[in-house]
């Protein structure tokens, strides 16, 4: 018989072992690892267009605006002006004293929770993050270790109103 006539079968063997040891460690790893990592997310809203409240809404004793410019901070209610200014240090913002300040507005008003931040164009995000700690968060340690407590969980951001110290108009 010639060679041709003859096939020759050969089976291949698949060898997966190390392919599944990959497996068992990977799946565990990233299950656990799930866990773990979870993304903090911070609920912002907008204020409205018209800076108005709605039909439905009832008129509250407060509406909350933290105005953030270049060297100082103006705490205001929208409905009746400005409530004070803060400058700033020698070395930058003054969060405590914004923090220190928002607290007692928080003892006058108890029930509001809502704050809205208004910025300049050209604010850092750093600043951002730093003024809604200030106006979201107070610490203390009237328990005897230290807490984390609400003032104005509910913050909105917004562009701030031209500086009337800069030659801008006024609101």
């Amino acid at each position: 018989m010639s060679s041709r006539n003859r096939t020759r079968e050969t089976e291949a063997e698949l060898n997966i072992t190390s392919f599944m040891n990959l497996m068992v460690i990977l799946i565990p790893f990233l299950l656990l690892n799930a866990v773990f990592t979870q993304v903090a997310v911070l609920q912002v809203s907008l204020p409205k267009a018209d800076g108005a409240p709605s039909a439905n809404e009832p008129k509250k004793t407060l509406v909350l605006e933290v105005m953030v410019y270049a060297d100082r901070f103006i705490v205001a209610d929208r409905q009746t002006g400005p409530m004070k200014i803060i400058p700033n240090l020698e070395d930058g913002k003054d969060f405590k004293s914004l923090n220190d300040y928002l607290r007692e507005v928080k003892v006058q008003y108890p029930l509001v929770n809502e704050a809205t931040i208004l910025l300049e164009p050209e604010t850092e995000y750093d600043v951002l993050i730093q003024t809604m700690d200030a106006v979201r968060i107070v610490e203390s340690d009237a328990t005897g270790t230290m807490a984390k407590y609400a003032l104005f969980p509910e913050v909105g951001i917004g562009d701030a109103p031209a500086d009337p110290q800069k030659g801008g108009a006024a609101r």
